[in-house]
């Protein structure tokens, strides 16, 4: 009779062969879930459900309605992708799949030697795609040296992939097999194509989009509702990209190990001085008296209403930036979300009363006292800074509620601009891995947290989750409702912020609650060459973050 383990989960125990798959307990369990299964957390540990266990140990299981399951999903949807698409492609047909970026809860891509695929190819697709979820084949792990990674994606001509491990300091790489179709995977994948059964195949401008459960509502397919600004702000980022030679992370550190980061750095600065520049011109051309500017968390909302400011001045005007987060009620009277924690991100954690009191009072030409919110303490503070406008000058307010009419409902619409900003990345690990937005707001908050708003890394990584559904909440319902869009991300700030970032990472003891996480973060920045900040200019967004902004942040 062969060994026993005893697994305990849910505050049960049983008793299994050792050797047993985790898959194969989950299914013991799959009723103390509300979710669909598709990762394990052995011994606090995170671990594939193909993973077989010989130990006893505690097991938690996660699934898609989490973000790291959700992310395993949609890892695994957009292999199924790209198996597909291989299997499809004729003589004349689209050899692979571009994971470009993500819109809502869809990811938009586009088909290598295809201009615009048609809806023919794409039902093709997706019949491929039925096929190998129905067959639910096994998704294989296996682990090679480095130079055999490179090796393998330069037969495969999978050149972004082949350029992404010449940097790769580790000697080892985990490859992904799926019946023979072999890929690299930037994290977890579920254990076969069967657990994908949620997705749809849109055509969309000049590729489709792959639509996706969202995390909030992860056994139903998502809606496909297009976000025509987004999608072009984000269409032009990646121009910019192209324009530079520089697409994914591989080409950044191309350029670094080349010595010409400061080149691109001007390049990309001035690129955003420009669009900033325009926007200006809007605000001047349509008369408006009230900018609001908006966006999710460490976006650069600050640093970009006072560069916005500067070129207003350039046309005469003459700007006054006001943060909305000056207006926070003390802490201990801001209101908790579901989970009893302080909702920092809801509308009610501001003095909205007050705010609107004040801005009248401005627009009226009174003079007000501005409050300052202390985060150290968590006090709204005096300290006699008095302000009084003119009938010619603009107010330029910025929060992440900006976009939403009940911040400013005593104000006229009418001389309200509204501006949607975001660090949108534009980089991509490679064809079939995109960079998560969120990873490189995270990140810039997490560097900016510790030097200024007395903050850990662990705190900030424990309060992310409860950020971002303030951002689905309140902020990412009203974007297309903005009369213009900004993308702050810096195609070259990753290599920026790796140096500033990871010795809070390091700081992480296994036995605090961000330790995946920031065990996740280092492995991500370990793909980036680093670079000192001495090359960035004072007035860049991303010295709101490292410090040394010659603005008043």
């Amino acid at each position: 009779m062969g060994e026993k383990i005893e697994i305990t989960c849910c505050g049960r125990t049983r008793t299994y062969p050792s050797g047993i798959t985790l898959e194969s307990v989950s299914k013991d369990f799959m009723g103390d879930y509300s979710g669909s299964i598709i990762l394990a957390k052995y011994n606090k540990k995170l671990r594939e459900l193909s993973r077989r266990v010989k130990h006893s140990a505690n097991v938690e299981f996660i699934t898609t309605g989490e973000k790291t399951g959700h992310q395993t999903y949609v890892r695994t949807a957009t292999m199924v992708l790209a198996r597909a698409v291989s299997d499809v492609s004729g003589d004349h047909g689209p050899k692979q799949v571009i994971i470009e970026y993500s819109l809502g809860p869809g990811i938009y891509c586009r088909l290598s030697g295809v201009t615009a695929p048609d809806q023919a190819l794409l039902q093709k697709i997706r019949r491929r795609m039925d096929e190998l979820v129905s067959m639910d084949i096994p998704i294989t792990k296996r682990t090679i040296s480095t130079d055999e990674a490179i090796k393998i994606f330069h037969n495969a001509n999978l050149q972004d992939k082949e350029n992404l491990f010449r940097y790769r300091r580790a000697s080892k790489v985990n490859i992904y097999s799926l019946d023979g179709f072999e890929d690299y995977n930037y994290g977890y994948m579920a254990p076969s194509t069967g657990y994908v059964r949620l997705y749809e195949l849109y055509p969309y401008d000049d590729g489709f989009v792959l639509q996706l459960p969202s995390m909030s509502l992860p056994d139903q397919l998502a809606p496909f509702t297009p976000s025509a600004k987004l999608f072009s702000v984000l269409k032009q980022s990646v121009r910019w990209g192209e324009m530079l030679d520089v697409s994914t992370i591989g080409d950044l550190n191309d350029v670094i190990a080349r010595g010409e980061m400061d080149q691109l750095v001007l390049v990309q600065e001035a690129l955003q001085e420009k669009n900033i520049a325009q926007i200006a011109q809007q605000i001047v051309r349509e008369n408006k008296r009230v900018v609001l500017i908006a966006g999710p968390s460490s976006s650069g909302k600050t640093t970009f209403s006072h560069r916005l400011s500067v070129q207003l001045r350039a046309h005469g005007k003459k700007p006054h930036p006001i943060p909305v987060d000056d207006y926070f009620v003390d802490r201990e009277k801001t209101p908790l979300d579901a989970f009893g924690k302080p909702d920092f991100e809801c509308l009610g954690a501001l003095n909205v009363e007050l705010f609107n009191e004040h801005m009248s009072s401005l627009l009226r030409g009174e003079q007000i006292e501005l409050p300052s919110f202390n985060f150290v303490t968590g006090k709204s503070e005096f300290k006699g800074d008095f302000l009084q406008i003119g009938p010619e000058d603009i107010l330029v307010i910025e929060g992440i509620h900006g976009l939403n009419d009940d911040l400013t409902y005593s104000l006229h619409k009418g001389s309200k601009f509204k501006i949607y900003i975001s660090a949108l990345t534009q980089l991509n690990l490679d064809e079939h891995n995109r960079i998560p937005t969120t990873d490189g707001r995270l990140i810039r908050r997490i560097v900016r947290d510790v030097a200024t708003r007395g903050s850990s890394c662990a705190r900030t990584i424990a309060m992310w989750d409860s950020v971002r559904r303030g951002e689905e909440a309140n902020i990412f319902p009203y974007q297309e409702n903005a009369d213009a869009m900004f993308n702050s991300a810096l195609i070259y700030e990753l290599a920026i912020l790796k140096l500033y970032a990871e010795p809070h990472l390091f700081g992480i003891g296994q036995d605090q609650s961000g330790y995946d996480e920031a065990k996740r973060l280092l492995k991500f920045l370990d793909y980036f060459l680093g670079m000192t900040s001495d090359v960035i200019p004072p007035n860049s967004i991303l010295r709101e973050f490292i410090g040394g902004s010659c603005f008043k942040i």
